[in-house]
């Protein structure tokens, strides 16, 4: 036996400074045990480990980002993790794994997407080492609480400049035209800051708030790009509750009667604010043509005389 080692010794040595001279550069492969199922126990855990892998590769491809060629590194990790059962330093290791890669993968972009083109800008390293600090309690720059409020302030100075770069334009573009619109004749300015134009004076009842109401309309921004119209959903008038609608719609359906046809003027308070939706860029004034066709009223159902009272009754008249 102790001839047999020494002739494997021996040959692996030649081995290694063959393939050293030859300059390979193929890796070895890893030494694998051969695995020993001696009862039933055994079985049932060999392939209960084999059955939880199902799904795991694609897993790790499309949601880790794991390379397949580096699966050794991954049993490497996984190993260290499992036989190193319950020890502390260990847990605080692969957490810090774990945290490490949502910060860089996850919160990190979001970051950078939040002040892309604003003044500042997202440092990666320095970004990982305030991380660290704070952890490490070092208030040696700013206390937890001066970082967290400053952070605020910067994000929120960012964040105006930002919109004042991208939007500023189309904001003060929208409250001009409603500056010299509330001039002309026939428009009128309501104190929430909505105009309106009648066009077409209306007779019948004016919809609650709550009451599902059939509408022809057309949307427009002030440089009178249609953005949307009734007519591009079928040829019937669109159904909705005025609750159900922009501000600016609802406070003018609430106030219209059926037959009427309105024009209105939505600052971008009352439409839709700062956010983009579809066509329409943040801090738009919006105009509209809008005919309120009518209302999905119930008519009041007549009580049915009950025949036992009526036949009670003419019995009675005879």
């Amino acid at each position: 036996m102790i001839l047999a080692l020494a002739l494997v010794a021996s040959a692996s040595l030649y081995t290694a400074d063959a393939a050293s001279k030859k300059k390979t550069k193929k890796q070895e492969a890893p030494v694998v045990v051969p695995v020993q199922l001696n009862n039933s126990s055994d079985t049932l855990s060999y392939v209960a480990g084999m059955s939880v892998t199902n799904g795991l590769i694609p897993y790790l491809v499309q949601q880790q980002g794991v390379d397949t060629a580096y699966m050794a590194e991954f049993i490497k990790g996984f190993k260290e993790v499992v036989n190193a059962g319950t020890d502390p330093k260990m847990k605080a290791y692969v957490a810090g794994l774990e945290i490490a890669t949502q910060v860089r993968d996850r919160m990190l972009p979001g970051m950078k997407r939040e002040f892309t083109d604003t003044p500042d800008s997202i440092v990666d390293a320095l970004v990982f080492r305030g991380f660290s600090d704070a952890l490490l309690n070092d208030t040696s720059l700013f206390k937890q609480a001066v970082a967290e409020e400053l952070f605020k302030t910067l994000q929120q100075t960012n964040k105006d400049a930002k919109v004042e770069k991208l939007w500023g334009a189309n904001r003060d573009a929208g409250k001009k035209f409603l500056a010299e619109n509330a001039k002309k004749e026939g428009v009128v300015t309501l104190p929430s800051g909505l105009q309106y134009k009648v066009l077409v004076k209306g007779e019948g009842d004016v919809p609650q708030v709550s009451e599902k109401v059939f509408v022809n309309y057309e949307g427009r921004l002030v440089d009178g790009t249609v953005f949307d119209a009734s007519a591009k959903h079928g040829d019937k008038p669109s159904e909705f509750r005025p609750n159900q609608v922009i501000k600016g719609w609802t406070e003018a359906l609430t106030m219209m009667p059926v037959g009427s046809k309105w024009q209105l003027y939505i600052p971008y308070e009352l439409a839709y604010g700062e956010k983009e939706a579809g066509n329409i860029k943040p801090f738009s004034a919006l105009i509209f043509d809008v005919e309120l066709v009518g209302i999905d009223r119930p008519k009041p159902e007549t009580p049915e005389v009950d025949k036992k009272t009526a036949k009670k009754a003419k019995k009675t008249k005879k």
